[in-house]
């Protein structure tokens, strides 16, 4: 590395530059992504300049101050192999302890090739995220006892979305949950017994198809009548689904609806793995955010 580089926050212009970088390394970003990401925490994202020249950036997203996720690790490939990135990493992993109490946890999804260099910034393994695809060519049909549980994820009171979310998530997130269910070109979905919340998911429309994230249900039978309402909104085209390989009844649900392994990463900790219920996850948010 022969220059220095500085490192700050982004500008809002910046973000969607980040985005367009992340939909030509093929992550498939969903259409409003950095709207939404930017109203989650616009302390986040950190660029790299070099000569002036924006040439890598990422997120570093605080929770209040007890969770945090790093993600949306990019540098543009001219740049790449000379050290750069390793200086932007690890500047944005110091910015993000910064911001968070002692003790604090940190998560990640890291592309398998650099797992043993996440793992030297001290990070460990938890589990794999694996991304599946499937081609959803109509409507899938739904029973009329699936859709007397189905409702809109709007008709059930946020607190009660926010409580079950912090069931299978490490902390509050309330802002980004309600723009999160709320956003344009996406369905979501609760399903209810007997007027109690056991489960939820949102899919949205990404520059190839749609993505479903999260999908988080008490019980396999939850988490297969969301996905098949959510899989309609799809219809025509890519689904795809991001499933933890640490909840045997995930993968079982992308095996019954024939999805098939596209990408993966490691979900890894900084500091103590949080303590949530990943019998519930069935799909994560987004590799990005958490």
């Amino acid at each position: 590395m022969s220059k220095e580089l500085e490192i700050r926050n982004m500008s809002r212009s910046e973000v969607d530059e980040l985005v367009a970088w992340a939909a030509r390394e093929g992550w498939n970003p969903g259409l409003h992504d950095a709207d939404l990401f930017w109203a989650t925490d616009p302390e986040a994202f950190i660029a790299a300049d070099l000569d002036g020249e924006l040439i890598g950036g990422g997120a570093i997203t605080a929770y209040g101050s007890e969770f945090g996720f790093m993600g949306f690790f990019i540098v543009r490939p001219e740049y790449r192999g000379q050290g750069y990135g390793n200086t932007l990493w690890h500047a944005r992993r110091q910015r993000l302890l910064d911001r968070l109490q002692p003790g604090a946890s940190i998560g990640m999804d890291g592309v398998f090739t650099m797992q043993d260099y996440y793992a030297k910034g001290g990070f460990v393994f938890s589990h794999r995220n694996m991304r599946f695809q499937a081609k959803i060519s109509e409507r899938p049909a739904v029973s009329q006892n699936d859709n007397e549980h189905i409702v809109p994820l709007t008709a059930v009171p946020f607190e009660q979305v926010l409580a079950y979310d912090q069931t299978s998530f490490p902390a509050g997130r309330a802002n980004f949950l309600r723009a999160w269910i709320a956003q344009p070109n996406a369905l979501a979905l609760g399903y209810q017994r007997r007027e109690k919340l056991c489960g939820y998911g949102v899919v949205r429309r990404c520059g190839e198809g749609c993505k479903i994230g999260p999908l988080f249900a008490d019980d396999a039978q939850a988490a297969k009548a969301l996905y098949t309402h959510l899989a309609g909104f799809a219809a025509g085209g890519a689904l795809y689904l991001d499933a933890p390989e640490n909840n045997p009844a995930a993968m079982s649900l992308v095996a019954q609806n024939q999805m098939v392994e596209v990408f993966g990463c490691a979900r890894m900790y900084l500091g103590p793995a949080p303590i949530i219920a990943h019998e519930r996850i069935f799909g994560v948010t987004t590799f990005e955010l958490g």
